[in-house]
This record gives C-alpha cells, sequence and structure tokens, in this order.
C-alpha cells in the first residue's frame, strides 16, 4: 500500500460537541455506509453509549475519499478510559480537534488538546453547528487561535447535522494529516488499540501496523509472552474485509484465535515468532496493563439465577479485558462476584449492559478503593477550570488529602460578545496528588457542581503509599452486614462511622420492628442510631372498652413485633449502596 495514501486520524471533542454526528456524516459522505443503512451514532453499538451521549467502546473504520484511505480511529468519552484514549492516539497522525459554535471552548476540549499534541499529533481545529442560531463562529474561532496557536486558514467549519463543510473537511484531512512513516524495511512491530471478542475467530484486534508488514505466519505478543497462529487479517469498513497483507501505515483487524482476552491486551505490540530468538525487536512504548482501581461486589438479584449471572459476565468479560472478577459469597446475599473496574464508570456500565444485553438485574455494593494492606492508591489529577472557580476546586482538594503539585496558566481571551464563562475567563491546570478514596467518593461530581459545569478532570494511577488503615463494619439488629464493610483510615473512622449509620437511618425504610444501626471497628461500637417500628394501631377498632383490653392488645403487638425483629429480614434498597458515596455536606 503506497504510504503516502494513508491518513489515520481521531475526532477528538468535549461531550455533546458532535463527534458521533461527524462520523456519521463522513460514513455516509464517503459512500462507506449507506445513507439508507446508517443510523445516528452509528460507531456507537452499545445501547448504554447511545442513552449517556458518550462513547465507552472505541471503534474504528476505513473510509476512501478522492483516492485516498482515511482511517478514522473512535476513542472513549470518559476519563476513565484515557489509557484507551491514549493508545488509539498513537495510532493516529493527526486529529479533528472539534469545538460547539454554540458554546466554544469548554474544559475537556483543552484535556484532549494536551493529550493529542503530547503525542506529537497535528491538530485540524474544527468548529461545529455552525448552522444553529445561537453559533458564534469568529468569536469561537478567535478564542481557539488564542488558545492554541492555530492560524485562520487551518480552521474547517462544518455543521456535522446537515453535512455542510464536511466534504471541505474531509479534503483538509488529506491536505494537513502526515502520512505514516514508511517503516516498511523493518521488523515487524504492530500496534494493538483495541480488541473484542468472536465466538468463532477468538480475540480480535484492532492494529497499526508500525513498522514492517503483517502476514498470516505464527505471530508473538510481546508484553503478554504468548505465540498464536493467526486465522485471518483485514480492513475495517462496514464489515471486516480479509486482506492477504497489511504494510506499515495500515489499519486494520487481526483474528487471533485466542480465546483469552486478557492474552491481547490494548497497547501490546505484536511481531513475527521466531522460536530462536522471541523477542527480535523491542516493544513499542507506553503499554501498561489494565488495573482495577475501584472494587465492588456484585449479586444477582435473584439468586437462583446466579448461574446465568456467571455465564452472563463471563461473556460480557470476553470483550471487556478490563474487567476483573472473582466468586465471592455473603450470608445475606448468597453467592456473588468481586469486581475489579477501572472507575465508577465502568462499574456503571457493566451493571447497564448486564441488564441490557443480558436481562440480569445486580445488586452492586458500595464501591471501594482497591486498598492493599497497609497502603491505598494514589493518583495524578489535573484540573482544568476557569479561573474563577480555582478557589472552590482548591478548597475541594484541600478537603479531600489531597497535596498540591502546581497551577499552569493556559491562555487569556477576552471577546466581549460572549457571556460563557468559559469563553471570557482565564484557564488554569491545576495538578494534585490526591487519593482514590477521596476521588471515587463523589469528587467529580463536586468538582462539576462547584464549577458551573466547566471545571474537567484527567487523572492517572500514580502509586501505592502507607497508610493506616482499619475494617470498619456495620451491624443491623447486631448481625454484621458483610456487603456495608468498608476500608477506612483509623483518623477517620469514628467519624465516617457516625456518618454510615446517621445515612443508613435516612435510607432504610421503616419496618414493622425496630432497626438498631450500629458502626464496629474490631468488635467495638463506635455509633449508632435507630429507626423505630413502624406502629399498627390495633385499637383503631376499638370505639370503647375496658383499659386492660387495649393494653393486652398492645403487650401483644409488642410481642408479635419482638418476634418479627429477630427472624424477619431488613430491606435495604440498592440505592443506599451507591448513595453512601455521596460525601457529608
Amino acid at each position: 500500500m503506497d504510504k503516502s495514501k494513508i491518513r489515520n486520524f481521531s475526532i477528538i471533542a468535549h461531550i455533546d460537541h458532535g463527534k458521533s454526528t461527524l462520523a456519521d456524516r463522513m460514513l455516509e459522505i464517503t459512500g462507506t455506509i449507506s445513507k439508507r443503512d446508517i443510523q445516528p451514532q452509528f460507531l456507537d453499538k452499545l445501547q448504554a453509549e447511545r442513552e449517556r451521549g458518550i462513547t465507552i467502546k472505541m471503534q474504528t473504520v476505513r473510509m476512501e475519499w478522492q483516492g485516498y484511505i482515511l482511517n478514522l480511529i473512535d476513542t472513549p468519552g470518559h476519563v476513565d478510559f484515557s489509557y484507551e484514549v491514549s493508545r488509539a492516539l498513537a495510532a493516529c497522525e493527526g486529529a479533528i480537534l472539534l469545538v460547539d459554535a454554540s458554546q466554544g471552548i469548554q474544559a475537556q476540549t483543552l484535556s484532549h488538546f494536551y493529550k493529542a499534541t503530547g503525542l506529537g499529533l497535528k491538530i485540524i481545529p474544527v468548529i461545529n453547528k455552525i448552522d444553529l442560531p445561537q453559533a458564534q463562529i469568529e468569536q469561537t474561532k478567535e478564542a481557539m487561535m488564542q488558545a492554541f496557536g492555530f492560524k485562520p486558514h487551518e480552521f474547517g467549519l462544518v455543521s456535522a447535522k446537515s453535512g455542510e463543510g464536511v466534504k471541505d473537511l474531509l479534503n483538509k484531512i488529506v491536505e494537513i494529516t502526515p502520512e505514516p512513516n514508511n517503516n516498511n524495511d523493518k521488523k515487524l512491530r504492530a500496534l494493538i488499540f483495541d480488541s473484542f471478542y468472536d465466538e468463532h475467530k477468538g480475540v480480535i484486534a484492532l492494529i497499526k501496523v508500525v513498522d514492517g508488514e503483517l502476514a498470516i505466519r505464527p505471530l508473538f505478543l510481546l508484553n503478554s509472552e504468548k505465540s498464536f497462529n493467526p486465522l485471518e487479517l483485514g480492513h475495517i469498513k462496514a464489515n471486516l474485509e480479509p486482506t492477504a497483507l497489511l504494510t506499515a501505515g495500515e489499519v486494520g483487524y487481526l483474528a487471533t484465535g485466542i480465546k483469552n482476552i486478557k492474552l491481547c491486551q490494548v497497547g501490546d505490540t505484536v511481531t513475527f515468532y521466531d522460536p530462536e530468538n522471541p523477542k527480535p525487536v523491542e516493544p513499542l512504548p507506553g503499554y501498561s496493563p489494565p488495573k482495577p482501581m475501584v472494587f465492588a461486589d456484585l449479586y444477582p438479584m435473584e439468586p437462583n439465577r446466579f448461574h446465568n449471572f456467571r455465564n452472563s459476565l463471563e461473556k460480557l468479560a470476553l470483550n471487556d479485558a478490563s474487567l476483573f472478577y472473582q466468586p465471592t459469597g455473603s450470608a445475606v446475599l448468597g453467592a456473588g462476584f468481586k469486581c475489579g473496574f477501572l472507575g465508577l464508570l465502568h462499574l456503571e456500565i457493566t451493571q447497564e449492559r448486564l441488564s441490557q444485553e443480558y436481562g440480569l438485574e445486580v445488586f452492586v455494593t458500595t464501591p471501594e478503593a482497591a486498598f492493599e494492606k497497609d497502603s491505598e492508591p494514589w493518583a495524578k489529577i489535573e484540573i482544568f477550570t476557569p479561573q474563577k472557580y480555582m478557589g472552590n476546586l482548591m478548597t475541594l482538594c484541600q478537603n479531600r488529602r489531597a497535596i498540591y503539585k502546581n497551577t499552569e496558566y493556559l491562555f487569556s481571551t477576552t471577546p466581549t460578545s460572549l457571556t460563557s464563562p468559559t469563553e471570557h475567563s482565564d484557564y488554569a491546570r491545576l495538578t494534585y496528588e490526591l487519593p482514590y478514596a477521596e476521588l471515587i467518593s463523589d469528587f467529580f461530581d463536586e468538582l462539576k457542581s462547584l464549577s458551573s459545569g466547566f471545571g474537567s478532570l484527567d487523572y492517572q494511577f500514580l502509586e501505592y503509599r502507607k497508610a493506616l488503615l482499619c475494617q470498619l463494619d456495620i451491624l443491623i439488629n447486631g448481625k454484621t452486614i458483610e456487603p456495608l464493610r468498608r476500608t477506612v483510615l483509623v483518623e477517620k473512622a469514628e467519624t465516617t462511622g457516625r456518618q454510615l449509620v446517621e445515612r443508613l437511618k435516612d435510607l432504610i425504610p421503616r419496618h414493622q420492628f425496630a432497626i438498631i444501626l450500629q458502626a464496629a471497628i474490631e468488635g467495638k461500637i463506635i455509633a449508632r442510631a435507630d429507626i423505630s417500628a413502624l406502629r399498627k394501631n390495633v385499637l383503631a377498632k376499638l370505639s370503647g372498652g375496658h383499659r386492660e383490653r387495649k393494653d393486652k392488645l398492645l403487650e401483644k403487638q409488642k410481642k408479635g413485633k419482638e418476634k418479627l425483629k429477630k427472624f424477619g429480614n431488613v430491606e435495604i434498597p440498592q440505592a443506599a449502596f451507591l448513595a453512601l458515596l455521596k460525601k457529608q455536606g
């Protein structure tokens, strides 16, 4: 394949700026998908993606335009999947930076820009939704020039919805995006930037050939140290189209025949297998195995459906190498699985997919950071925000045990005709180190609230640090509830225990018997709250009568409640477990 005719690019944008719609128009205009067959958000295959308006599982597609091959490599749209974003961008030479003309630059625009430029990509600035009555094209263009240093002639102006300007943008991609390096004469190295599972072909890896040529012969995964005989390779259009050879610079797929997706992970390097020299080349840089940072136990709502639940989770994991799971059990909830996730969104998406794709409703215990015996995980976080919100966000970080590292002022722009804070305020990037336990505990929601929705967060795992930890148990009517057990800092144990029992008091509905809530550390009760019983008016039908008769009925009711209290089950709503993550105001 002639490298001068290949363009590999991605579209990066803030949520709801029109990334998926623009991809739809490109597929339609290039004839890759017929207008009859295309549907909105064509590359977003999952129901959860369509409902949330974000990309969760990246996709790639090969388009042909004016004699050129355009490989669009889509990226996930949430910080939980930032590693997958970096690997997808590493497979590109260029990126479209898409900005909504009615909203202007927003925080995630900045985050994506710095990630793409850090990988050396050529950026094409594109302003979308130019047909809207409230579109402010010139002001948005001026802001982007001041923010990122773009020149006036570099901009593309489009309406992804109507298709206006998209043909010109396709031509601009051909003109501006660099062609891949001509490395055909080197030993084979191909980057895996995504994978999924096929029942017949095993793991199908989406790859970019960086060096050399890829053909059907024994191959080797450098990081997994796994050799395999591939079944098929080819290009990705509307469907998978087999071919005999992929050369340096090309993007395509590789049907590995491997049955375990965890052996074929994002970021790994594929080369030819030589039993005498299994590592003839150095792996491509940037590989990092998926590391679960949030753990929660999942149980089927109907215990008799456990086998269905297990099979469904196994099938789901075939397409999600980041999902960790192992059997667990609870005296209260029965058999289940302890699962590890990249973050809270990853957990929520897994729960939604089990419901939508497999018809299974699951009970999720309170998520918790991935603690080790005597240490806790920390993250490096970067917050992009208009300067007017800096004070609020710095206070938030200080209250969450964060360690301040740096403030960087990014740009200044003051167009007088725009009213949105992001369009007339200076931006800053705040860098902190923060414990994961604080990060998953309502941090993102508070950040959005304190920045009026304009703040954005990026984070990555840093290291484990020593911490004095203890196990906090929650007891209901004297019985320890394992799903409510959590690991906490010793210094915060009593405060956390009091908060938890008070919150549970509000979250658990009243029953026909009194409920005693207690928090304990190593068997020592440190907090208590009581939920009074619902009292049925057993005297309602008695219009008169002796006092002795009334007392007899009340005593009978009391004994009945005592029995119910002893043998009855307290119903804890699912919402209580996730609500316990909320910080107290």
